[in-house]
């Protein structure tokens, strides 16, 4: 991206979009709730187009649902739609993990370990919007150091669609400090460029969210 790109503001659609992306992976839209249009689009103080075209958009990456006569709500995952989210971030994560191992640099762990950081402040405040946040920058910061955007677009998608989820895994501080143990045996994995292990701790990190998450979820 060029700077001129960079201080380019964004259009209308994409502003509603991000903020109706955000709103919903934090949680502040539940699963299930109707999106009130008219409401939606007073506070973002835009027309009804750019918001129906951010709900389409929404609508094909599956953060939200169209009934005739009824609207868009937030979208509700079943559990076959957790372990198949789950099941394709697996293999793509180890794709992304396996390629970042191998380009690793000691600024990157440096990267890696400050984001870190963030994840243990959060958690020790139980701040859960924070380490929901924060835990996102850690995985992100690790499979963009791929060096492969495409796929590190598909691997964001899947995460957005069971944010909203995954914040209510944060609520429970054993969870909480679950995955500051496992965050950190990966970072030792990594440091030690283990492709193998990291790989493996995170199958474990990702197992345990599903495990807690099914409980969450409509069967």
């Amino acid at each position: 991206m060029s700077p001129d790109e960079a201080r380019r503001p964004p259009t209308a659609q994409q502003f509603v979009l991000a903020e109706l992306r955000r709103a919903i992976t934090t949680g502040r839209l539940r699963p299930g709730s109707p999106i009130r249009q008219d409401a939606l689009a007073e506070e973002l103080q835009v027309s009804r187009v750019p918001l129906r075209e951010a709900l389409k958009t929404l609508e094909g990456e599956g953060l939200v649902t169209y009934k005739a006569h009824k609207g868009y709500c937030v979208a509700v995952l079943s559990l076959d739609d957790l372990r198949e989210v789950y099941r394709i971030r697996e293999l793509l994560e180890e794709e992304a993990v396996r390629h970042a191992v191998a380009r690793l640099t000691d600024d990157d762990l440096d990267r890696l370990e400050s984001a870190q950081e963030e994840v243990e402040r959060a958690a020790a405040a139980g701040d859960v919007p924070a380490m929901a946040a924060a835990n996102r920058l850690f995985h992100m910061t690790l499979f963009d150091l791929a060096g492969l955007p495409r796929l590190a677009r598909l691997i964001r998608t899947l995460w957005d669609t069971t944010d909203a989820y995954r914040s209510m895994y944060y609520g429970d501080a054993g969870n909480r400090e679950r995955v500051v143990k496992e965050h950190r045996t990966t970072l030792d994995a990594l440091r030690r460029r283990a492709a193998d292990e990291a790989v493996a701790t995170l199958n474990v990190h990702r197992d345990h969210a599903v495990a807690e998450l099914e409980s969450l979820l409509p069967s």
